[in-house]
């Protein structure tokens, strides 16, 4: 059973790459960085208010705890897409006259930030706006045998079965890509196909955000705006870090 549980772990391989919950619980254990992409569209929310020097603070889907939370933490709680003020929208974050401390609920990205947040000593929202500026961060700030977990959140079916989501691979990939090259021999297999897959979309980037299942959804929705702003590579400058329940500048 130990070298089943190694194995799902990514053992001995310092870079892993895995989806969802189930997976962040897995690869992140014992990990000194985890990175949680959720490219349409919490991560790039997060990068959008941190590059306007606002706080995102996450938390679980549909809790009815959340305006509390919110109320507790001196923070505005986002609405749904479509309503006025902050909502799961980078766009409606990047328009806000005024942008402060938001929290910030999605049931996947959000929800996987909101749990490592327990779990790993440093968590970080990348997307494919930051995920040059976090890398290099992370280049900077850890050390060449530093754990790196990478979690693409994925999507939910209906029932609520993981549906793993190209954006979240690529973004993920984009994040890989642009590590040093000292740290290339850490990669997992999983960790070095996302790479590969990014590496293979870049040159079409923003079509493949327009095509894919999601991408697809938000335009049919009328939020064609938001998958626009998701597709902005390496526009981003600010790493955003969870730190005491929010992400903020690093």
């Amino acid at each position: 059973m130990s070298e089943l549980l190694a194995a799902l772990r990514q053992l001995p391989f310092t870079v892993r790459f895995e989806w969802g919950l189930d997976g962040a619980m897995a690869v992140s254990s014992g990990a000194d960085l985890a990175v949680v992409v959720d490219v349409l569209s919490f991560t790039t929310c997060v990068s959008v208010a941190v590059d306007r020097g606002a706080e995102v603070l996450p938390y679980r889907w549909k809790d009815e705890s959340a305006a509390g939370f919110a109320a507790e933490n001196g923070a505005e709680l986002a609405g749904r897409r479509g309503s006025s003020g902050p909502t799961l929208s980078p766009a409606s974050l990047r328009r806000a006259p005024e942008l402060s401390r938001v929290v910030l609920p999605s049931p996947n990205g959000s929800a996987i930030s909101h749990a490592l947040g327990a779990l790993a000593p440093r968590v970080v929202a990348v997307s494919l706006r930051n995920a040059r500026a976090t890398a290099q961060w992370a280049a900077r700030h850890l050390p060449p045998a530093a754990v790196i977990s990478v979690i693409a959140a994925g999507e939910q079916w209906p029932g609520g079965g993981l549906r793993p989501a190209v954006e979240d691979q690529l973004g993920a990939g984009a994040f890989l890509a642009a590590l040093p090259e000292y740290r290339r021999a850490g990669f997992s297999p999983e960790a070095q196909w996302a790479l590969n897959a990014f590496s293979t979309a870049e040159p079409r980037l923003t079509d493949a955000l327009e095509e894919c299942s999601s991408g697809r959804e938000l335009i049919f929705g009328g939020y064609a705006e938001d998958v626009a702003i998701a597709a902005e590579l390496n526009q981003g400058t600010a790493v955003a870090l969870l730190t005491g329940g929010a992400f903020r500048r690093a």
